[in-house]
């Protein structure tokens, strides 16, 4: 079977920090870009990043740049989100998902029809 899997998530104060993983099974992540969204209650699914398949071009929405870092080892198989700086707006499920091709566009990485090979969440919970 292809599946994604997130984890990583879990409770934590403002400012805290967490590192989400995303590993992948029955596929290979090499020559593919890989995001991150995430979907608190009651919204919409969010962009939050995107890794090209080299590591070397990539996105971050505006409110979360500059306190989360997306990498890559494809040796593993697994990207990851590292998340400092928490604040409790950054709460909600968080989803990777596999990009369509290995270099996002800019203006589409953020579009969840731009994915497909979804994995289950992993939910993040910033609060005092």
């Amino acid at each position: 079977d292809v599946q994604l899997q997130a984890s990583g998530g879990g409770l934590v104060q403002p400012g805290g920090s967490l590192r989400l993983s995303c590993a992948a099974s029955g596929f290979s992540f090499a020559g593919y870009a890989v995001g991150w969204f995430r979907q608190a209650p009651g919204k919409g699914r969010e962009g939050v990043s995107c890794i090209s398949s080299s590591g070397g071009r990539n996105f971050y929405s505006a409110s979360v740049k500059g306190r989360f870092t997306v990498s890559r080892e494809d040796a593993e198989d697994t990207v990851y989100l590292q998340m400092n700086s928490l604040k409790p707006e950054d709460t909600a499920t968080y989803y990777c998902a596999r990009y369509l091709g290995s270099h996002p566009i800019a203006g589409l990485w953020a579009t969840p029809s731009q994915y497909h090979t979804w994995g289950q969440g992993t939910l993040v919970t910033v609060s005092s």
